[in-house]
């Protein structure tokens, strides 16, 4: 089913890595680093399945996820050989398990600010799940009305405008009005399954970096074990001042750093 998944290239030469986003993004979060990254790296921004351009499902599962992603990688991106992979959050996880469950497909493997365990803050993306569903669609005129309806629930204009980015005009052809691109119903119902992580018989034995963000509580000490079992060539680097979303908050550490593990 690698044809349920759309992707987009940004560059033309250099070495090959794909990046998957998190919860409620877009390949597209990454269009500013994979610019950065040239000429040395040409990219892929992936979006993952339930989110953006790609086909949505009826269930989340993180081993079909990572399954569907790696054909699609196979049949449009490498061919033959290997990429390097960078995955943000949600996008982390599927990116171990791609590597864990297809090895030969992978180069080197950058995980930002997850862990391969069950997450801590699902409550927070209750949260904001809950924030858009209360969103009446056939009230708003103009995009700006959702922005200020979100903004009682949401009051950090960063936050509110990258979960905004999922909400598209519909043609007047088509009816009009505004509807959510991204499956909120079922990322909101499968939550649970989106905080675990799957057991995977397997371990990945090439370099990988595993950046974490100073202020942030997902990854930890207590994950370090597991990662290193699943990871035996990990080396975790703290980026200092950035939360959650490293690549947006600290756009520029987080450039250098890929740059100097993927290029190494």
């Amino acid at each position: 089913m690698s044809d349920a998944i759309y992707a987009r290239e940004v560059g033309e030469s250099g070495e090959r890595v794909a990046f998957l986003h998190g919860l409620f993004g877009q390949g597209r979060n990454f269009t500013q680093a994979a610019k950065a990254l040239q000429p040395e790296l040409r990219s892929l921004l992936v979006d993952l399945p339930n989110h953006g351009h790609s086909r949505w499902t009826d269930t989340v599962d993180y081993v079909d996820v990572a399954d569907r992603v790696a054909a699609f990688l196979r049949e449009r991106w490498v061919e033959a050989g290997r990429t390097h992979l960078v995955g943000h959050s949600m996008g982390g996880k599927v990116a171990m398990v791609l590597a864990l469950r297809h090895p030969d497909l992978v180069d080197r493997l950058v995980v930002v600010d997850i862990a391969p365990d069950r997450s801590e803050g699902a409550d927070e993306f209750v949260h904001l799940l809950d924030s858009l569903a209360s969103l009446d669609l056939a009230t708003l005129v103009r995009r700006g009305d959702a922005d200020e309806q979100l903004r009682a629930r949401i009051d950090n204009d960063t936050v509110r405008g990258f979960l905004l980015q999922n909400l598209r005009s519909v043609p007047a052809e088509e009816g009009g009005g505004f509807r959510w691109q991204a499956n909120l119903d079922l990322l909101r119902r499968e939550l649970e399954v989106i905080g675990g992580f799957p057991e995977v018989d397997a371990t990945f034995d090439r370099p990988v970096l595993w950046l974490a963000g100073e202020r942030s509580a997902y990854v930890g000490p207590q994950h370090a074990e597991h990662m290193r079992r699943l990871f035996p060539r990990t080396r975790l680097v703290t980026v200092r001042g950035a939360g959650h979303w490293v690549h947006s908050e600290r756009p520029e550490a987080f450039v250098s750093a890929l740059r100097t593990f993927l290029l190494a």
